[in-house]
C-alpha cells in the first residue's frame, strides 16, 4: 500500500480529492490514463487522470506543518520557498515562516541574523552544499527537518556514482533553478560536470562529442554551465546523464538519445558501455505520470485547457506548454485570476508576465473545460477554480450528482 501523508485538511477537496482517490482504488496499477469526465450540462471539465501534490511534495508539506507543530516558540526559516505554490507559501509565511532566500537566490535574511537556536529547514528541491556548510559552521543542523524531495537525493546519490567511476555527469535542467544547482553543488564534489538546457544543447554537445566543434565552441555555450577546471577534449569521453526532475521526462529521453548517438557515431556501438552510462532511472515517476497524463487529456481534446499552479513552477509550465500546443491554455495561480466569464489573467510564457484576455470562455454549450495543475498545487485550488468556472453557467447538474461515478472514500491519510 502507498504511504498516506498527513496532509492539512485545508489543502484537499470535496471534488478534486475525492476523484483522485476514488480513481486511485478503481485503478491501482495507474494503467488508465483517461481523463475523468465531470459533465455539469453546459460545461464539461476533463480532469488529468494525474495532477496535483506528487510524493516528494506531500512529504515536504507533512515535514514542514510537524515542523511548526514541534518547533512552536521558535524562530523557523526556510532556505527558500518549500515549494513553487503561492498559496502553501503564503500559508506558511502567515503562520510565521520566514525565507533565507528567494527561488533565484538572492538573500533575504543575512546569515549574521541567524541562532544556533533557530530551525532552518531544507526545501523540497534541496540545496547546495556551500549553504549546508554555512549552516554547519553556525551551530545549525539544516537536516534536523528536511524537505529534500527523495527523487532529487537519488539524482545527487546517481551523480556521485558516476564521478567514482570516472564519468562526466551531465545535468538536463535550468542553470539557475533552486533544484540544479543543489544537483550541480552535489555533483562537482565527485565529477566533472555540465548543465544543458534543452534538446538544441544536447545536440551542439553531441557535436563536440565528435570532435565537429572545438573547445572555444564548448566555452561560447557552456562555460557558464560547467564545473571549474573543465576540459572539453578529455572530459566528454565518458558521460552520464541526470535530470532537474520537473523537466519534461519526453525530453531527457531525447537528449539522453541524442548524446547515446553521438557516442555511438564516434566510438562504435559496440563500445558505448564504457562511454555512456545507462541513468534511465533517475528520471522522476511522478513528473512522468503528470506528463503521460497531460498527452492523455490533450489526446481527448477541449475546447480550452486551465493549467493551475505558481507561476515559477517548472513542472507546471511544462504542462502549459504541452496543453497551448493543442488548444487554447490558460496558466492560472488560482481562482481569483479568473475574472468573469469574458476576462481571465493568466501566466504567458513567452512574455513571462502576466496579461489579460477577453473573451476566453467561448459561449457555445457544452463548454469543454481540460483541467489540471502542477505537481506543487493543492486540491483545494483545483476546486476553487472549477467551481468559479462553475459558476458562469446556469442550470447545471448538482456536483453530487456529477460525483456519482466517484464514490465517497475517506481521503483522511489512515
Amino acid at each position: 500500500m502507498a504511504r498516506q501523508f498527513d496532509i492539512p485538511t485545508f489543502y484537499k477537496s470535496s471534488i478534486i480529492s475525492r476523484v483522485k482517490k476514488a480513481r486511485q482504488l478503481m485503478d491501482s496499477k495507474k494503467r488508465d490514463l483517461q481523463p475523468a469526465v465531470l459533465d455539469f450540462g453546459p460545461v464539461r471539465f476533463f480532469l488529468a487522470r494525474h495532477l496535483g501534490f506528487c510524493f516528494g511534495v506531500e512529504n515536504a508539506i507533512e515535514i514542514a506543518y510537524r515542523t511548526l507543530e514541534e518547533c512552536a516558540g521558535r524562530r523557523i526559516f526556510f532556505l527558500s520557498e518549500m515549494i513553487h505554490n503561492p498559496n502553501v507559501n503564503r500559508d506558511l509565511q502567515d503562520r510565521g515562516v520566514r525565507f533565507i532566500f528567494t527561488p533565484e537566490g538572492s538573500q533575504l535574511v543575512p546569515w549574521e541574523s541567524l541562532r544556533s537556536e533557530d530551525i532552518v529547514v531544507v526545501p523540497a528541491f534541496g540545496t547546495t552544499l556551500e549553504i549546508q556548510e554555512e549552516l554547519d559552521g553556525r551551530g545549525i543542523d539544516p537536516y534536523t527537518y528536511n524537505t529534500t524531495c527523495p527523487f532529487v537525493e537519488k539524482v545527487w546519490k546517481r551523480s556521485a556514482e558516476l564521478g567514482g567511476s570516472d564519468y562526466t555527469v551531465v545535468i538536463h535542467g535550468k542553470a539557475t533553478h533552486e533544484e540544479t544547482r543543489a544537483t550541480f553543488s552535489h555533483s562537482v564534489r565527485n565529477a566533472n560536470s555540465v548543465v544543458i538546457l534543452n534538446l538544441e544543447e544536447a545536440k551542439l554537445l553531441g557535436d563536440m562529442i565528435r570532435g565537429k566543434l572545438d573547445r572555444t565552441a564548448f566555452f561560447d555555450v557552456f562555460g557558464n554551465t560547467c564545473s571549474e577546471g573543465f576540459d572539453p577534449d578529455s572530459h566528454l569521453k565518458r558521460i552520464g546523464v541526470v535530470n532537474q526532475t520537473t523537466m519534461l521526462a519526453s525530453e531527457t529521453r531525447e537528449i539522453t538519445q541524442v548524446l547515446r548517438k553521438a557516442f555511438a557515431d564516434r566510438y562504435g556501438e559496440d563500445a558505448l558501455e564504457d562511454h555512456f552510462a545507462d541513468t534511465s532511472d533517475t528520471l522522476c515517476y511522478a513528473t512522468n505520470e503528470n506528463q503521460n497524463a497531460t498527452y492523455a487529456l490533450i489526446e481527448r481534446g477541449a475546447d480550452l485547457a486551465l493549467v493551475v499552479g505558481g507561476y515559477n513552477s517548472s513542472n507546471t509550465s511544462h504542462i502549459v506548454e504541452l496543453c497551448q500546443e493543442a488548444m487554447p491554455t490558460y496558466f492560472v495561480k488560482n481562482a481569483d485570476e479568473i475574472v468573469s466569464p469574458e476576462r481571465i489573467q493568466h501566466f504567458d510564457l513567452e512574455t513571462r508576465r502576466e496579461v489579460v484576455t477577453e473573451g476566453w470562455l467561448p459561449e457555445q454549450e457544452p463548454v469543454n473545460v481540460a483541467l489540471t495543475c502542477g505537481a506543487s498545487c493543492p486540491d483545494a485550488v483545483v476546486d476553487a477554480v472549477l467551481l468559479r468556472v462553475l459558476s458562469f453557467f446556469e442550470k447545471t447538474q448538482e456536483v453530487e450528482a456529477v460525483l456519482t461515478p466517484y464514490p465517497l472514500v475517506q481521503i483522511e491519510p489512515v
